[in-house]
Formats: structure tokens, sequence, C-alpha cells
């Protein structure tokens, strides 16, 4: 099995020096992997592995949770909560059940919604390329659409700015991940 952790994905990006949209493309990256490799283990009828890979998915999640901001990140960062709290309950209902559908279902949601951080990462580096300040604040206001149109009508919420992650994300400190997700 992979000992892949949070803290490890999240020293690797510091260490390439990506930005903390970055970093949040990458754990994006690490809860698809552990998706796919759950669905790998269930076509194995690997059942150990199977709940690992999930319950990584369940603990990067979580992490991705406490990251979130909410003074300055507002409503988004509201709407990114009620995203991962909906997605910790199929991600335990799949591992539950064995369900092919639920996991297929759980990388659906979370590849458009990497795909849009993607997009935020990429803009935020044209942007440093032609000049923009790396001390100013990131205007994301055109960047809005994209990762609003990632969380579609299937992840039941509407996300509107990445910004609710943005602002308490430190690439050189890694902060502990406590389990806040039911069964």
């Amino acid at each position: 099995m992979p000992t892949t952790d949070v803290a490890l994905v999240y020293q690797q990006v510091a260490s390439q020096g990506r930005s903390q949209v970055g970093w949040i493309v990458a754990l994006c990256d690490t809860i698809l992997r552990d998706f796919r490799r759950a669905l790998a283990a269930l076509d194995a009828a690997n059942v150990e592995a199977r709940v690992f890979e999930l319950n990584h998915a369940l603990t990067v999640i979580g992490h991705l949770e406490e990251t979130l901001d909410h003074k300055q990140g507002a409503e988004a960062a509201t709407h990114f909560e009620r995203l991962y709290q909906m997605t910790r309950g199929m991600i335990v209902s799949a591992n539950a059940h064995a369900s092919r559908s639920a996991i297929n279902e759980l990388i659906e949601i979370y590849t458009p919604i990497r795909d849009a951080w993607r997009q935020v990462e990429q803009q935020l580096q044209t942007d440093r390329r032609q000049g923009t300040s790396s001390s100013e604040q990131p205007d994301f206001s055109q960047k809005r659409s994209s990762v609003r149109e990632a969380a579609t009508p299937q992840t039941r919420g509407r996300v509107t700015t990445p910004a609710a992650h943005i602002t308490n994300v430190s690439p050189t400190e890694p902060q502990p991940t406590r389990g806040r997700w039911s069964a």
C-alpha cells in the first residue's frame, strides 16, 4: 500500500516551489489517485487496499476542510465545507457498500474541481510572469465562474471563489489533520 500522506504531499509541493493554489491542486490530485486506486482494489477484491485508499481520501479532504478560511472566504468557504461534508458521506457509503458507481461519481465530482484549481494556478503563473506583484492579493473575480462550474449540480453545492482556501495555507508548515468525518 502506498505510504503517501498529506504531510508528505505538502512537503513535496513546498519543495517544488508551488503556490498555495498549486498545493490545493496537488491534494486534489491525491484524492483522485486514491479514488482510482480504490477502484483497482475493488476490481481485485482487495478489501484492505480499498478501505485504505478511501480512508486516505477522507484524511486529505479533512485537511482541505481545515484550511478553509471562513473570514476571508466567507460564502465560498461555506460552499467548500458543504462539498467536503457531502463527499465524506459518499466515501463512507462507497466504502461500506463497495460501490463502484459511488467511487466513479466521486471522481466525476473532484475532477472538474481539480481542473478549475489548475486553471487558477496557471493564471497566477501567467500573472507573475507578466509582472504582477506576488504581494498583491490575487484577483479571482474572473476565475469564479470556472470554479463555480466545477461544482456542478451533482455536487449539490455551488463554489463561488477559490479564495476560501488561499488565505489559510502555509506552504512551509503542514497543519495536523484531525479526523472530523462521521459515518
